[in-house]
Order: structure tokens, then sequence, then C-alpha cells
């Protein structure tokens, strides 16, 4: 596989697979995309059409009964993942997989299982990007011993503005389409966990703002998946944290802010409203200044270099393997069971 050409099939051409995932697989030296599946063979050839593919499937077995084909890019919501994963996945085929891992962490671990079934398999999650520039920095900052022992991690997140019930309904909000993830939460603890380590327990209390959307058929759909989510607990490693998503705040000071507070110093990621993201460290002692970001640290979007190279044997996963995904997954199925029994879910849970 080192020289030979990758045959790769694309199961479910949305918008991420076609901003990101097909022009990224381009770029690959001897990389070929080769067939498209969606949900119907209409529309299979009407993407492959667009997007200039050879070849419409109708139906995503199809690709994965496809003997020539070497890999399967899946860009489908997070309810079909575990049932197309692991049929790849067994039909001896590499798996670059669109986040969330999966509806659940139950599902998340058979995922897991079928990789180990096949090690010679590479398998990949779709990485949460947003903090790709700056997590080395961080973590390193924190290894470093710049600002002590880790006290308390403070996460608050506006992903929206004031409640608007007009917006039409979207498939993250769909827990038949989304399972136990709850807007992006799943994915701002996964970029957390790369500064912090992983959550050791998780109380959660969320509300639904916005009770009801319309869905495209113009029916009034009922809302049971929060829009405005407060998680805390203790960290594997010492400390607490605290994660606040919204997407029901108005008049926010910034899209997100993550305040890791240690014995000896604080350490600050700002992203503004109107603005890029910077970073601020501050010494006991002294002032908060800016921290800069070593240009040999700062990371970026790529997801599809990482697979084709782990493919070929260049390089490991580490944006993101399945033992990381998993561990995000369990701590999504906490967040959820903790806001409908009222108690603090210790992790991991198995």
């Amino acid at each position: 596989m080192a020289t030979d050409t990758l045959r790769i099939g694309i199961i479910g051409a949305g918008a991420n697979t076609r901003s990101r995932h097909i022009p990224g697989l381009r770029t690959q030296n001897s990389v070929e995309i080769v067939g498209v599946a969606n949900r119907s063979l209409a529309s299979s050839q009407k993407a492959a059409k667009e997007l200039d593919i050879p070849k419409a499937y109708g139906d995503w077995t199809e690709i994965i009964a496809d003997k020539s084909i070497d890999a399967v890019c899946i860009g489908t919501w997070p309810y079909t993942h575990a049932e197309m994963t692991i049929a790849a996945l067994d039909a001896g085929k590499h798996v670059l997989c669109e986040a969330r891992m999966a509806m659940n962490s139950r599902e998340a671990h058979a995922m897991l299982a079928a990789s180990r079934r096949n090690p010679s398999r590479i398998a990949q999650i779709v990485p949460a990007p947003m903090t790709l520039p700056v997590d080395r920095t961080i973590a390193d900052t924190i290894a470093s011993g710049a600002i002590g022992n880790v006290i308390a991690t403070n996460l608050c997140v506006s992903a929206g503005d004031y409640p608007n019930p007009d917006l039409p309904l979207h498939w993250r909000q769909n827990r038949d389409f989304s399972g136990n993830n709850i807007m992006a939460l799943g994915i701002w603890y996964e970029q957390m966990a790369r500064w912090v380590g992983h959550a050791a327990s998780a109380f959660a209390v969320g509300q639904v703002v916005v009770k009801h959307r319309k869905d495209e058929s113009g029916a009034r759909v009922p809302i049971v998946i929060p829009d405005h989510v407060d998680v805390t607990g203790q960290l594997q490693q010492g400390g607490q944290y605290r994660l606040l998503l919204s997407s029901v705040l108005g008049h926010t000071p910034n899209k997100a802010e993550a305040w890791i507070f240690g014995d000896q110093g604080a350490l600050a990621f700002i992203t503004p409203n109107n603005g890029e993201p910077y970073l601020q460290l501050g010494k006991k002692g002294g002032a908060l200044d800016a921290l800069a970001i070593d240009s040999t640290k700062t990371g970026g979007w790529r997801v599809e270099e990482e697979f084709v190279n782990a493919v070929r044997g260049r390089e490991t996963v580490t944006h993101t393997d399945f033992v990381t995904a998993v561990k995000y997954m369990e701590w999504t199925d906490a967040v959820t069971l903790s806001m409908r029994e009222r108690r603090e879910v210790q992790l991991p849970l198995l």
C-alpha cells in the first residue's frame, strides 16, 4: 500500500465531506475517489456528477461489497456510523468516519471492538477542529509547570444568540439522528481533554429553551435535546472542570472562553465574537500577558493527510483514534445519564 493507488468510496456526500474530505483526499498522492453512495441512487448520481466522481452506488452496502475499494469515508449522521463502520472494517476496508463517533458509548465500544478485530485496518474519527492551532501550546504550557497544579478548568461556549424558534429544525436537535450527542458538547469536551486530560466524573443540568421547531414539511416538532447545558466534575489528573455550552444566550462577551487555573498561574484561551482566537498566561505575582504560539507547535486541519499516511504506514492516527473517541462518547453518555437521574456519574462507565 506504500506505493499503490488508494481507492476510496464516499458514503454520504454532505457539507463537511464536500468542503473538507473530498478536497483533502484529492490533494494526497496516489489517492482516487472512485464512487459515492447517498440516500438513493438518484442522489448518488447527482453527487457523482457535481463532485466529478466516476461511479454512483444505489446503497452504501454496495460500496462495502465492492472489493476494488480499499477505504471508505463515512460522512453520514451519527445514527448510521456504527453499522457502516463495523461492516466496512469487517470487509477489510480502512475507515475515516465523520464525528461524532456514534449515537452512544455502546455503539462506540462495538466500533472499537471491530477495529481491534481488524488491526491491519486504519480506523479514524474526524477530530474536533476549533482548537487545533493552539492545542499543543496549551498542553505544553501546562506540562511545563507554568501554572503549577491544575485546580480548575472553566470552559464557556456560546454557539448562538437569543432564542429563535423560527430557525429550522437541525438534525443535531433530533435524538433519532444524533443519539446522546448534545449540540457541540462532545466536540468541546474532546478539545478540553487534549489540554487537561479526561474527566473522572460528570454532573450535568440542562434545559430546552426553544421547545418546538418546524421540520422540512412545516410540521411542528417537539425538541427534547437541551440547548443550554452546564457540566461539572472531577478530572482524572486532578482538579475540577466546568463546561457550559449554550445556543440561546445573547450578548455573551466571547464565542468561547477557557480558563485553566493552577496553583502557580492561569492560562486563558479566548475566541472573541469578532476576531481571531488568542492565548494569555499569567503567573503568580505577575500580570496576565499574551502567550505567543510557537510556529513549530501550531496545529491545523490535516485529517485526510493523516488518514492516508496511516494507511500507508507513515504515521499513526492521533486525531482522532477510536480509543479517544470512545472516551468522549462515554462522557457524552454520562452527561445524559446525569441529567436524567439528577446525580453525579463516575467515569469510565465500563
